[in-house]
């Protein structure tokens, strides 16, 4: 030990040591870095302003290639009228009425099957390798092609059932299609929803039951009604399925209610006007029907996204 020490002087510091020195480089370090942070914060939110811009220009800009050449010329006759196989000024009445039929029969099929089976795998069904086989295969059934759901239901109401191209069949296959898809997102919108939720009401007294009516639903009810405009609107364009299972004519009528009749869908109509028929006006009648096809689909996601925009205003104010 040095002399220094044993009579207890200080010992002076090494170079280069100097506590001042060491604090200005680590706040000229902290600067650097948090300039950098900074300069890389405003390039990201650059790019995904411009990103963003790039898309909604891509959107507006193929809506309007779409649009303009058919909105303009749209009338209350084309809408309503009957179509025409050789000669001209043909409507698309039929067609548009069953669109709406047919998407509100598997509707009424797909939306209380789908929630069901969504709120049975989300709230009672156990935790095997069972459920998680069937969720594995909801989820696969979710990306099946449409065509492959149009070749069952040719097996299941022409081949067995014996019936023709019909709009029940159409409906029934249409439903089919969007049930895993409604199962899968009932069933990840109820998992969204807090678990002190449920628990507060299952301490107020509440049943099982009750607290899936009152509280799980009300809260995941955007989740679900996101997932029945995406269905819906799916299942209104689809055109694969319908060509197979309710066929590509009318029955010439324009409110036709009856469930055995033909079913040519508008997105049908669209197609087979565009690749098929020998009118003068083939490509007039496209352009109008794929801006009406375009405008119902807009008008579905407005219809069942207005009411939970107005309740969501209601709650801020």
């Amino acid at each position: 030990m040095s002399d220094s020490s044993k009579n207890g002087a200080p010992i002076a510091p090494a170079p280069g040591s100097d506590p001042g020195a060491a604090a200005v480089r680590r706040a000229n370090a902290f600067a650097r870095s948090s300039s950098a942070a900074a300069r890389n914060d405003r390039i990201f939110n650059v790019f995904v302003w411009a990103l963003g811009i790039v898309v909604i220009l891509f959107i507006l800009g193929l809506l309007f290639m779409l649009l303009r050449k058919g909105l303009p010329n749209l009338t209350w006759d084309f809408l309503t009228g009957l179509p025409s196989e050789i000669e001209e000024g043909g409507g698309i009445g039929p067609a548009l009425f069953n669109s709406f039929y047919i998407l509100f029969l598997s509707l009424a099929i797909s939306i209380p099957l789908g929630m069901a089976a969504g709120i049975y795998l989300a709230e009672f069904a156990p935790d095997n390798r069972f459920i998680a086989f069937i969720r594995i295969c909801v989820e696969g059934l979710s990306s099946v092609p449409s065509i492959i759901f149009g070749l069952f239901g040719i097996s299941l109401f022409v081949d067995i059932f014996h019936l023709d191209l019909t709009i029940l069949g159409g409906a029934v296959s249409l439903a089919f299609l969007n049930l895993p898809m409604l199962t899968r997102v009932t069933e990840e919108s109820l998992r969204s929803v807090p678990t002190e939720l449920k628990n507060a009401s299952f301490a107020l007294g509440s049943t099982h039951l009750q607290t899936i009516r009152t509280v799980l639903i009300p809260v995941a009810l955007n989740g679900i009604i996101t997932g029945i405009c995406l269905t819906a609107g799916r299942a209104f364009g689809e055109s694969a399925v319908i060509i197979l299972t309710a066929g590509v004519t009318t029955s010439g009528e324009l409110w036709d209610f009856n469930l055995l009749s033909p079913g040519e869908t508008l997105a049908v109509h669209l197609w087979y006007v565009q690749s098929e028929a020998i009118v003068p006006d083939a490509g007039d009648i496209a352009q109008k029907a794929t801006a009406v096809l375009i405008m119902i689909v807009l008008a579905i996601n407005l219809v069942f996204r207005l009411p939970l925009w107005m309740k969501a205003r209601k709650m801020k104010g």
